[in-house]
């Protein structure tokens, strides 16, 4: 049996780093007792041995380097975000190193809930002491709460993680479309187009999941104005501020058009059989294998899927065709860069080696031999360096057989990527080239909302989201207007208006104090 954890459902602000370091104390660290560190991520079990073997060969290092080992524990897919919760709050969970997330997987809030474990100076210093010297001030700051470092940010790798549809673009010239599609209603007569040919059945085989509802809604809202959701408040994307006034609250889902145009247009694309009349049902079908072997015309995920994993596929088995992406924001001009804290890692507050878990940390993060095998794998086997420097697959490579998954969003470091030779590179750099004439950061990275008086009506709205967004966004609406009126109704009984206050309020305090500190600079 595979020594790995597998988890389902069943499982039952800086202020100033000085003032930092003695905030906590962990029991010293014996480097002579061997000891496993436990590592939580989000993904679903890889069903082949190849991730044990390349533990096993990381773990031979760690033991030379640190004395410990890793154990990885996954959290699949399918109701992540409850499930992942659910295992940090359980009070029998074991656990030292857990990756995290400010913008979707509710890292604030699970520091406010006591789920991880405050970081002194001190402590980071001496385990962890590479990654310390590495971040700056600021970042730590952003990483801190109360005065207290909570979250290792993953802030030297450049990412992209804005998302989009992916498309045949050889398809969108035949249906008329010369320069692809510019616009979501583009995206109607491109999909009508190909059922019409028959080239495929449905032209996006999506199951009808959350996380497809909200990449949906946000992605049309991206489009069609020019919100940015606030970071850390829920992963529904339901609350932000304009570009054009950072300065005020609001949320698209309570007031707006860009709703009912959203749930209008999705009517008409179930009408016209973008997916199966019967989507909610639910279905097997993966839509990514769907969109790569041809049966299916979209695809919808973020740009470093797109031309790392999609698009050279894609290349590999048609390759007359083209690949493109449509990214959500790009009507408007909208898009904001992906914030530091987008991938985080933390020490679990029940940890029982947090030192040498950070020590474990600091060696996947930044030693090369250690590195390699968590992002590569084994030398030979999952990776070859070519002679021009680029990363390839060895000679007889089988994915099914070979593939391996570790899923270390934490901490990547563009100091030791090497580029894969089979990313289709052309294609990023004219995205990014695009991305950075009109990407702006995100207005409040050091910003850490309270939740303590409005945590039962932030559940009661994240309830009312899950009742209407699903049919909404999937077009099972009879009346759009009605339904989205009586959407909003349910949102402000569920006390919309309070939360809205309240984060007004929270914004209001901190641009104040931002305030005060440049005039004290």
């Amino acid at each position: 049996m595979k020594r790995f954890t597998y988890l389902f459902l069943a499982l039952p602000v800086l202020f100033c780093l000085a003032a930092l370091t003695f905030i906590f104390h962990a029991p010293a660290d014996n480097l002579s007792r061997h000891v496993k560190i436990t590592y939580l991520t989000v993904g679903n079990p890889p069903s082949n041995n190849a991730t044990r073997e390349v533990l096993d060969a990381l773990n031979k290092v760690l033991t030379e380097k640190v004395n410990a080992e890793l154990e990885l524990i996954y959290v699949p897919w399918d109701d992540y975000m409850l499930n992942y919760n659910r295992l940090l709050s359980n009070k029998g969970t074991s656990l030292d190193l857990v990756g995290t997330a400010s913008d979707w997987l509710e890292a604030w809030p699970n520091v406010q809930r006591g789920a991880f474990m405050p970081l002194s100076v001190a402590m980071l210093r001496k385990n962890c002491p590479y990654t310390f010297s590495k971040v700056p001030y600021e970042h730590w700051n952003g990483c801190s709460f109360n005065g207290r470092i909570y979250l290792i940010p993953e802030d030297n790798y450049v990412q992209w993680i804005n998302h989009g549809f992916m498309y045949r673009g050889d398809w969108a010239k035949e249906a008329g479309l010369e320069k692809g599609i510019q616009c979501w209603e583009d995206i109607l007569p491109y999909c009508k187009y190909v059922r019409e040919k028959n080239y495929v059945e449905y032209p996006f085989k999506c199951q009808s999941t959350r996380s497809i509802a909200i990449t949906l809604s946000t992605g049309y809202i991206f489009s069609k104005s020019l919100y940015i959701p606030l970071d850390g408040v829920l992963a529904n994307l339901m609350f932000g501020v304009s570009r054009d006034n950072t300065e005020k609250i609001y949320s698209p889902y309570y007031e707006g058009d860009e709703l009912l145009a959203f749930a209008k247009l999705m009517k008409e694309w179930d009408q016209a059989g973008v997916w199966p009349s019967d989507v909610l049902s639910g279905y097997d079908w993966n839509n990514r294998e769907e969109f790569i072997a041809g049966r299916s015309a979209l695809e919808c995920h973020h740009t470093d899927t797109f031309y790392s994993i999609v698009a050279p596929k894609i290349k590999e088995k048609f390759p007359e065709s083209d690949c493109s992406f449509f990214w959500f924001g790009r009507e408007s001009g909208n898009l904001v860069r992906t914030t530091i804290t987008h991938g985080a890692m933390a020490v679990y507050a029940k940890s029982k080696y947090p030192e040498r878990a950070l020590k474990v940390y600091d060696l996947l993060r930044n030693d090369p031999e250690c590195y390699y095998l968590m992002n590569y794998g084994i030398r030979g086997k999952q990776y070859i360096i070519k002679d021009d420097g680029f990363r390839g697959y060895p000679e007889g490579y089988n994915p099914d057989r070979d593939s391996f998954s570790t899923n270390f969003w934490w901490g990547r470091n563009d100091q030791l990527e090497v580029r894969t030779s089979e990313n289709c590179w052309d294609k990023y750099e004219d995205l990014v080239a695009q991305y950075d004439k009109v990407a702006v950061d995100y207005p409040y990275p050091a910003m850490i909302w309270d939740f303590s008086d409005i945590s039962s009506e932030l559940e009661a709205i994240d309830a009312v989201w899950n009742k209407y967004m699903l049919r909404l966004s999937f077009g099972k609406v009879d009346n759009e207007q009605a339904f989205v009126s009586e959407f909003r109704e349910e949102l402000k009984s569920a006390g919309i208006e309070k939360v809205l206050a309240s984060l007004q309020l929270q914004l209001d305090r901190h641009r104040r104090k931002q305030s005060r500190n440049k005039i004290q600079k």
